[in-house]
């Protein structure tokens, strides 16, 4: 028997889903380890452990701000000692960015955490429950990885 969500035009399916999308993201994203940075901050070192060593206006690029803005992003990343600058290989005048061990356990802390109070919340569902939850995920990664 259909769920009555699976008989709903896309629309319908969209206007649901997406508050309790929302909801959850919202949720998560409070559950810091460290709640000194800011979500732009861990971002950019979530980019750095993904992407490896950069420089300054890749990881800009990359993570769509502007120069100035990734500039006052190191600093503060740098002075913590999440980040630390290499000397380009071809090009000495230009620094890479890298994610220091201390960045990369911040990352691990930050997964820990949020990790923790979702694996909480998920102990109270069925295990049927649980199951649906499991086969929404490649259909999740889907929708995040359309361009």
């Amino acid at each position: 028997m259909p769920t009555p969500v699976a008989k709903n035009s896309h629309a319908e399916l969209s206007s649901a889903l997406r508050p309790a999308l929302l909801r959850v993201t919202r949720m998560l994203r409070n559950q810091r380890a460290d709640q000194s940075l800011t979500l732009t901050h861990l971002s950019a070192l979530a980019a750095l452990r993904l992407n490896g060593p950069m420089s300054a206006g890749e990881l800009a690029s990359f993570e769509k701000v502007q120069p100035p803005s990734m500039t006052k992003i190191l600093a503060t990343l740098e002075g913590r000692g999440l980040v630390r600058r290499d000397v380009h290989p071809s090009d000495r005048r230009q620094a890479i960015i890298a994610l220091t061990p201390q960045g990369d356990s911040l990352l691990d802390s930050e997964r820990r955490s949020r990790d923790a109070w979702l694996n909480k919340r998920m102990a109270v569902l069925t295990d049927e429950e649980r199951g649906v939850l499991a086969a929404a995920i490649p259909v999740l990664v889907k929708l995040a990885d359309q361009q």
